[in-house]
């Protein structure tokens, strides 16, 4: 099958809907996106609409399903082709669907905080930095005030 990439600016206009494939799980959701052009007098005006089905698999379904929702503005990339149906008449339809590589917030239209996934660390390097001292306390060794130190946790909580 042939792929071709694509990235879609746009708007979520369905509920995204987890489900179970096989022994994977996927969250799909519909997006808008509206293009818009300015016209000989300089004013703009409304052009056509995508509607596209994204498909997002693997990682991705957990942070959609925690982050994102039906209205949110998204940017979405991945490699788009068309699936055919026959409707509920038995007429013979298609959609433009996306197997989604990358999904998030579109930065100019939201504000959003971005949280990290935990990652591991090794604890097997004796340079290891425990996880209860701060980078200062670590580079400076054993020479440290602790009135100092709780004086600067207060101060940076």
């Amino acid at each position: 099958m042939f792929e071709t990439p694509m990235t879609v600016v746009g708007r979520i206009i369905t509920d995204p809907r987890r489900r179970i494939v096989g022994d994977q799980e996927v969250i799909s959701f519909r997006v808008a996106s509206n293009s818009r052009r300015r016209t000989a007098e300089g004013a703009w005006e409304p052009g056509n609409t995508l509607y596209i089905t994204v498909n997002c698999w693997g990682k991705l379904v957990t942070g959609v399903g925690a982050g994102l929702y039906k209205g949110a503005s998204v940017i979405a990339v991945g490699t788009v082709h068309t699936s055919e149906y026959e409707d509920r008449e038995g007429a013979k339809r298609s959609s433009l669907e996306m197997r989604a590589t990358a999904v998030g917030p579109d930065l100019a239209r939201v504000i959003a905080r971005i949280e990290q996934r935990p990652q591991p660390h090794s604890t097997d390097s004796p340079d290891a930095e425990d996880p209860g001292q701060d980078a200062d306390a670590v580079n400076a060794g054993a020479d440290t005030d602790p009135e100092a130190d709780a004086e600067a946790l207060a101060l940076s909580a």
